[in-house]
């Protein structure tokens, strides 16, 4: 169920071609010809930002991104939040020591002055998500902006969009192997989520993954 967060890459080819004259002069010449490709970054702003891998770079003029926030205690917000089931706040216990089972991403989903927070609330043998969640800072205070309590659900943050994954099991399947997923793309709008897309994807069956016959009475 996790969704591991993807970094940008950039790549510059350049050419270098040399240049001879033709004709002797009496003076040698120098041709220095150099050759630079444009390079994309294309970044998903969920997670932290690696600031170091772009250090030395030319500043390039952009929209004044949103502050990153102090790291939350997530565990403390979902405890904390009387929106959240009962439920999920009962299961919400450490897998070793004082490790709870809790993802956690920042990123700007509500255009606010903050990153937002995206916590995902997981089981700590089979790391099925329980609960997804979205924290919008207002006035030094996080407000729950939105709740997904459907298990096994993850929800992540993918270019400004918060996009949530559900998976879908039919009757038969075991926890470790659904029948498929729904992907749902939810972007902000005049000040909630609006769902914007949606996609089910069917897993294909594995080889040799066939019902366990029952046994002869």
């Amino acid at each position: 169920m996790r969704g591991l967060t993807g970094e940008g890459s950039a790549r510059t080819r350049g050419s270098i071609q040399a240049v001879s004259a033709a004709l002797a002069v009496p003076t040698a010449l120098a041709l220095l010809v150099s050759g630079c490709g444009a390079g994309g970054t294309g970044a998903r702003d969920e997670g932290p930002a690696h600031a170091d891998s772009v250090a030395g770079a030319a500043a390039t003029p952009s929209a004044a991104p949103s502050k990153s926030p102090d790291t939350v205690n997530a565990v403390k917000l979902i405890k904390d939040d009387p929106k959240v089931a009962p439920e999920v706040k009962r299961e919400l216990k450490p897998c070793v020591a004082d490790e709870y089972p809790v993802d956690v991403s920042y990123g700007n989903l509500t255009k606010g002055s903050s990153d937002d927070v995206v916590v995902n609330v997981l089981t700590c043998g089979d790391a099925v998500g329980v609960g997804s969640y979205v924290y919008r800072e207002q006035d030094g205070s996080y407000e729950n902006v939105f709740k997904a309590e459907e298990p096994p659900v993850y929800a992540e943050i993918d270019r400004g969009d918060l996009v949530v994954t559900k998976q879908v099991y039919e009757k038969g399947d075991p926890v470790s192997s659904p029948s498929g997923e729904n992907v749902i793309t939810y972007r902000w709008t005049s000040g909630h989520f609006t769902e914007k897309y949606r996609t089910h994807n069917d897993y294909g069956k594995v080889a040799g993954d066939s019902a366990t016959p029952v046994p002869a009475g």
